[in-house]
């Protein structure tokens, strides 16, 4: 293979990767955390560390692959992708019940001329008090476990494409980097601009904030529920 083939494979795969993170599993698991966000520099870190998760996972069954010459079956792969599906089950519900969480009812009593009566309100904890404690670095570990489990479903068809069109297996672990670098430049790209309606609304249209978090968890959870149709039932994954 020649150097100019060689570098116009790493471009191709540079914008596969940009391509990829645009995937409907991808972008529905992580707006479900991206909703929670409050700033752009923390979707943007969100995206970062879901991409750096996917590649972590292509580059060491790459290794697998590619240099050890260990091959992924058909049935693993289908197993990896139902693992996906639940994943984005999970997501999804925690997207939707979170918002439902914070509220609570209280009940003030009065007393006016002797008798007394009741008011019940409804209030919900302060978002900034319930935020303070949370880091940078836990921010940043559940979109990255997301994109471990999305990268481990890919990675079967991606070893395909690799060893059906470049022969050298370090070329072959570098286009699977370049790849995951795409990947995490369309993922930051994507988290930043999917978490601009959720920052917008959340001071001033908190309850709009709020209904569009639940309905990015419905959509993560209707897509989940239906991938895990589609692996576990009419492939006959788990019947």
């Amino acid at each position: 293979m020649s150097k100019g083939t060689l570098i116009g494979l790493l471009g191709l795969g540079l914008i596969l990767g940009l391509r990829h993170a645009l995937d409907p599993d991808h972008i529905a698991a992580v707006s479900t955390i991206v909703s929670e966000s409050r700033s752009v520099r923390r979707s943007s870190l969100i995206g970062t560390c879901w991409g750096l998760g996917h590649t972590m996972s292509l580059l060491v069954a790459g290794v697998l692959v590619i240099a050890l010459k260990i091959q992924i079956s058909d049935r693993l792969a289908l197993w990896m992708e139902f693992a996906v599906a639940l994943m984005l089950i999970l997501l999804g519900l925690k997207a939707v019940l979170k918002p439902l969480r914070g509220w609570r009812i209280h009940v003030h009593q009065h007393a006016h001329g002797g008798s007394s009566h009741s008011h019940v309100h409804l209030h919900r904890p302060s978002e900034e008090l319930a935020h303070q404690h949370r880091h940078l670095i836990r921010s940043g570990a559940r979109p990255f476990l997301v994109g471990l489990v999305h990268g481990m479903a890919g990675s079967a068809a991606l070893m395909i494409l690799v060893l059906a069109t470049i022969p050298s297996a370090l070329a072959g672990l570098i286009y699977i980097a370049v790849f995951g670098l795409g990947s995490v430049g369309g993922m930051l790209i994507m988290s930043s601009l999917i978490s601009l309606p959720f920052i917008l609304t959340r001071q001033r249209f908190n309850v709009l904030s709020q209904g569009l978090q639940v309905a990015v968890g419905l959509f993560s959870l209707g897509f989940g529920l239906f991938l895990s149709w589609q692996y576990g039932f009419h492939e006959h994954l788990v019947y």
